[in-house]
């Protein structure tokens, strides 16, 4: 997957069409008035480069994505362990838990999803 560098303010203008997708964009434009106080120029201009570097499309005024919203949180995830954590994601998840600790659901949920996801060796 290609790598999307996003500011705050396009991953929010992204996370309204995931959460809205398929969209007219005179629709996503009025959302994003209410949302985000912007003019329509504004959200059409934050559309335009959105589209241009392949994250989402508007094909006959219809707005969707190209990259599903898990995708592109999964891949910035892996970015920041890696940039940040040297690639370890024992040492991610230690950083994170070690903050605000973790219920004993969560522990249950979380080994589940270990046991899933372990690739056999």
């Amino acid at each position: 997957m290609k790598d999307f560098e996003l500011g705050a303010i396009q991953e929010r203008f992204a996370d309204i069409v995931w959460e809205h997708e398929p969209i007219a964009s005179g629709e996503l434009a009025k959302i994003c008035e209410k949302q985000l106080n912007w003019k329509r120029p504004t959200s059409y201009t934050v559309l335009r480069k959105l589209c241009e570097k392949g994250l989402l499309q508007n094909r006959d005024g219809v707005v969707t994505s190209l990259v599903s919203r898990e995708e592109f949180y999964s891949n910035k995830s892996e970015h920041i362990i890696e940039d940040s954590y040297q690639g370890s994601l024992p040492s991610f998840i230690a950083a994170f838990i070690s903050k605000k600790g973790i219920s004993a659901e969560e522990a249950d949920e979380i080994q589940k999803m270990i046991d899933a996801f372990k690739k056999e060796v």
